[in-house]
């Protein structure tokens, strides 16, 4: 796919996803989220970057670990997220956190900007993830640290299936490169390629929790990544998508409730 067409598939599918995702995905992310932020090394008084922000779901709590005199810059292609996580930020009475649109690939923040850059579950599905990262060291001071977080190798994801089902019917070019940077070795060479040094890496696996069907199929599908092919799907695709998704994880259901295998990638390095 054409790297501007994907740019527009991306920003309308998050816009698509934003009124599902926080409830969706909140509580099964909050695990990886913190051990994100302790990697970062976050201090009061900080300048922060973060790209693909959401509607900040790691802004928050980095917002309250560089308070006093901190700020984070969130950054997301979606304006449905940054409309959602500016109004949460007035309600939780963060002051110290803008959320502005913009392509991770293309910022407009001069050099040097930021102490510390942050990326969660971003550059996944970002069509130049390299061009991101460069874009995080190009406005990070000499001595700053960016870290990153990705899922992990597809084969250690229990849900991954969403992908082919959905692609049989509704191509959703997000398949093919969503578990890239999880694959052993791949993100410390795109992190490397980008300039950083001092690389360092942790590998998580855990366990995602979902209620119900009604549950996991409101994050997997309306919540996440498939969340712009499904607004294709017609009431009848919906119901086959549906059925063979929860086929695919029914392994992992134990009476209502799923327990579903899970994977991720957490980086850190210096500008």
């Amino acid at each position: 796919m054409d790297p501007r067409l994907q740019l527009r598939v991306q920003r309308y599918g998050w816009d698509a996803a934003a009124t599902h995702y926080d409830d969706g995905w909140r509580g099964n992310l909050e695990g990886v989220q913190q051990h994100m932020l302790s990697m970062a090394d976050l201090a009061p008084g900080q300048q922060v970057l973060e790209t693909a922000a959401g509607t900040g779901l790691v802004t928050f709590p980095a917002a309250r670990a560089i308070a006093p005199g901190g700020h984070v810059t969130a950054t997301d292609l979606s304006g449905e997220m940054v409309t959602r996580g500016t109004t949460l930020a007035a309600a939780y009475d963060l002051p110290n956190i803008t959320f502005d649109r913009q392509n991770a690939q293309a910022l407009s923040f001069p050099d040097a900007s930021f102490d510390r850059a942050l990326c969660a579950l971003g550059l996944m599905y970002m069509p130049d993830p390299d061009a991101a990262l460069s874009e995080m060291k190009r406005t990070l001071r000499s001595g700053g640290r960016a870290t990153v977080a990705v899922w992990g190798e597809r084969r250690n994801c229990g849900w991954a299936a969403i992908f082919p089902i959905t692609d049989a019917r509704v191509q959703s070019e997000v398949c093919p490169m969503f578990f890239g940077l999880g694959a052993p070795g791949a993100l410390r060479a795109a992190t490397e390629g980008a300039g950083f040094t001092n690389y360092a890496e942790a590998r998580l696996s855990t366990t995602l929790h979902f209620a119900s069907d009604t549950d996991l199929l409101a994050a997997v599908i309306d919540g996440g990544p498939v969340a712009m092919a499904a607004k294709r799907f017609d009431a009848q695709t919906r119901t086959e998508v549906e059925t063979e998704f929860l086929a695919s994880v029914a392994a992992h259901k134990t009476g209502e409730a799923y327990e579903i295998p899970g994977e991720f990638v957490i980086a850190t390095a210096t500008a």
